[in-house]
């Protein structure tokens, strides 16, 4: 576990002291975060690393996950996608089971804190079931510039009551509702096994001991096998740069508990590759290798060229992670990456449905070593003013400090 005094290298002495002042306020103070899964995905992985350090700061923070059935996950991810735009056959059975659930785990889940942050939409029902005497957040990660009308007008019931909302965009703004809306960009953690500067020697033992080659040049998506990721997309633009450039395509990515739609995807994307797999031309990853975080920051390193062909994003870590590991990103001008993305400075934007478009700018980059080099310096350098867990952890002291009385 890493404290406040460790990121002093990265972020430097002023950052550390600031966050040190504004902390001290806070002491004593209770605060709790709830989402829906320990493991897979970015949300679980931001509490891994802001809730101790919360701790470590002397905020008295706590990390709660909801408990849920097989069913109620496969609900919930179908939320997921029309609060992305999808289309939902919304029954009265479906707002029960979402209640039900919500309501089961808050009769065992005590909540007596100064603060409480519920993350995304899956347990943002249990404000209902809590006599209120907090301020309560909702943190939504996802992307909702367009979100199924039916499911928002149920949810906006359970959002009302809610203090503040959390939006990773601009863009994600809305209108409708007379609830406070405020912007906090997610973040890496510069320290964790998944970011941390690793030797060559480690990166080459588990490319080696997890059948990586690197005889090619590897053009690698790491992300959920979810159909906004556009796996199958993914490999038809890996067959236009097979054309102009001898490399491989590595598609990796876990399978997360409240994901019960990503062993479909993946199976359905092993079905699309045929011979390719055979030859070696496109590996697949998953769990529990896809869940091992030094092997995926080897993968990160080893790589020629990042890609992320998202159509729906609500932020996009992924990318993140590997800017500040000085590769060069080819991703969908969609969601939270244009945030991360200056076009031809640091990485290449294309439209989310342009496979030759994508296709021609990680060639380029595969190509012009000069140009490669340039947008990793350039990338990590963004990354580290904007996207690292001290500037999260700031953030939410600025909203604690305010929003406590």
């Amino acid at each position: 576990m890493h404290g406040l005094e460790d990121y002093r290298e990265i972020v430097g002495t002023k950052v550390i002291g600031e966050i040190a002042r504004k902390a001290r306020n806070l002491y004593g103070k209770h605060i709790l975060h709830i989402n829906s899964t320990y493991q897979g995905g970015g949300v679980a992985e931001i509490l891994n690393s802001i809730v101790p350090l919360m701790n470590d700061i002397g905020i008295d923070t706590g990390w709660r996950t909801l408990h849920g059935f097989p069913d109620f996950f496969e609900m919930t991810k179908k939320f997921h996608n029309a609060l992305q735009g999808d289309s939902l056959h919304f029954t009265e059975r479906k707002k029960r089971l979402y209640y039900q659930a919500n309501g089961d785990f808050a009769t065992y889940t005590h909540i007596d804190h100064d603060c409480v942050i519920i993350h995304d939409p899956q347990p943002l029902p249990l404000i209902k079931f809590y006599k209120k005497r907090q301020p309560w957040i909702w943190r939504c990660h996802v992307d909702l510039s367009n979100p199924n009308p039916q499911l928002w007008d149920f949810l906006t019931t359970f959002i009302l009551k809610y203090d503040l909302v959390l939006l990773s965009n601009e863009k994600y703004r809305k209108t409708d509702i007379p609830v406070e809306q405020r912007i906090v960009y997610p973040a890496i953690d510069p320290l964790s096994s998944k970011n941390m500067e690793i030797s060559q020697a480690d990166i080459s033992k588990y490319l080696k001991k997890f059948g990586i080659g690197t005889d090619k040049p590897l053009v690698t998506q790491i992300s959920r096998f979810d159909k906004w990721k556009d796996p199958e997309g993914v490999i038809k633009v890996f067959k236009l740069v097979k054309r102009e450039v001898d490399c491989r395509l590595v598609l990796c990515g876990n399978l997360a508990t409240d994901d019960p739609e990503g062993p479909r995807i993946y199976e359905r994307t092993k079905r699309g590759i045929g011979k390719l797999i055979e030859s070696g031309d496109i590996i697949l990853v998953t769990d529990p290798v896809a869940s091992n975080y030094i092997f995926i920051n080897a993968l990160q390193r080893a790589s020629s060229v990042i890609i992320q062909k998202s159509i729906r994003e609500g932020f996009g870590l992924v990318v993140t992670e590997a800017l500040w590991k000085g590769i060069p990103v080819v991703a969908s001008n969609a969601g939270g990456i244009p945030l991360q993305i200056v076009d031809g400075e640091n990485g290449f934007l294309v439209d989310p449905f342009d496979n030759q478009g994508l296709a021609d700018r990680i060639i380029r980059i595969l190509q012009d070593p000069d140009l490669s080099k340039e947008m990793g310096r350039k990338g990590k350098e963004h990354v580290r003013e904007n996207f690292l867990t001290t500037r999260l952890l700031m953030d939410y002291l600025d909203l604690l400090l305010e929003i406590i009385r």
